[in-house]
């Protein structure tokens, strides 16, 4: 890219970071989240209720007798009882209709175990990531081109699990199957099809903490659309296609903030593309965000790729979303700036810069 687009880049790259850095001293962290858990069924007999510290948390459909309220939230990582009020106070939070008062704690003790088909993930899609699976629909302007709608269409889920039942942030193995197409479509030429790209993989994932690994292999082939073709019979279709390797980290240094880089190698290469990418970035996604509420959202992706001599691109997310605290699901909407080399690998080597607004739902 030009010096100035570059200078460009860097600057709304440092923002976004700068942005994750200020907010995320004075957000709730999973450490302000209250250890104790209301659920549909009662607890074992030899629970003592009135000694606070000797309530141990019990994951799963267990009770503390009829001193609480019948609501259910799944383990480990539960709402306050009071939603009128965030962050909960140090102590703990307040209990339904006047009940007792439970400290303020985590359940870092659950025992590993197997899972078929559980819920939730150990490793999630980048949020700024453009070949991520998730559901989305983003309309970017291009110059030169116009304004183009990329949806995307996939989805990650798990298989198995060995390790802990939670669905948000679990520890432990899980292998996962992903899944997405990209089409992108000419919104001043009649929506035509550009082109659209298919990824599918298999990911085997480790989570314990703060920390996460993903080892991982895809495919990914790009197709030029019949109407684009027909209309323009100058330009050549290439048979784009590779099958890779992922190897890839993932930290929180921060409950609200991610670090990631990973590394891929593809043993199947054709169509002008090269074994060798990477890719890093940050994301600020907060983890409490009551209700209709909502909280702010910031994330900044680098995917570099040998086929254009590891010039790659750079894209900016910033935005507001809802998550799902029991699940990890996310919706965002946001705005997104694009400015590299093109992600619709029918021209990959393609320079172009997007501006966009986007509804993305993350799983």
């Amino acid at each position: 890219m030009s010096n100035g687009r570059g200078r460009l880049a860097g600057v709304l790259c440092c923002a976004a970071l700068a942005a994750c850095a200020a907010t995320a001293r004075g957000d709730v962290q999973l450490d302000d989240l209250p250890r104790w858990m209301p659920s549909a069924e009662r607890a074992p007999d030899d629970i003592n209720v009135s000694t606070p510290d000797q309530r141990p948390l019990l994951a799963g459909r267990d009770r503390y007798k009829d001193e609480v309220d019948t609501a259910f939230y799944p383990p480990a990582y539960v709402a306050p009882y009071d939603n009128t009020s965030y962050p909960p106070a140090a102590g703990g939070c307040p209990a339904p209709s006047g009940g007792p008062q439970f400290p303020g704690a985590l359940a870092y003790d659950v025992p590993w175990s197997w899972q078929l088909l559980p819920t939730g993930l150990i490793w999630h899609s980048y949020l700024a990531g453009v070949k991520e699976p998730r559901v989305a629909n983003v309309f970017n302007y291009q110059k030169g081109t116009g304004w183009l709608w990329d949806p995307t269409i996939g989805a990650r889920v798990g298989l198995l699990r060995y390790g802990t039942p939670n669905a948000f942030r679990p520890d432990g193995w899980q292998l996962d199957v992903e899944g997405a197409a990209f089409p992108e479509l000419l919104v001043n030429t009649g929506w035509d099809l550009h082109s659209a790209d298919f990824r599918v993989g298999v990911p085997l994932t480790y989570g314990v903490g703060p920390l996460q690994f993903k080892f991982a292999w895809y495919h990914l082939s790009s197709h030029l659309g019949d109407e684009f073709l027909i209309k323009n019979p100058d330009v050549q279709r290439i048979n784009f296609s590779r099958n890779a390797l992922v190897f890839g980290t993932s930290y929180f240094p921060t409950d609200n903030l991610r670090l990631y880089g990973e590394v891929g190698w593809a043993y199947y290469t054709d169509g002008g593309t090269k074994p060798w990418e990477f890719q890093f970035g940050a994301e600020y996604s907060p983890i409490f965000s009551p209700g209709f509420r909502g909280s702010p959202f910031a994330a900044v992706n680098g995917h570099l790729r040998q086929e254009v001599a590891f010039g790659g691109s750079l894209t900016v997310q910033i935005g507001w979303q809802w998550l799902n605290a029991a699940t990890g699901t996310r919706l965002r909407f946001g705005f997104q700036y694009f400015n590299g080399k093109n992600e619709q690998y029918q021209f990959f080597n393609e320079f172009v810069q997007q501006y966009g607004i986007g509804l993305w739902y993350d799983f």
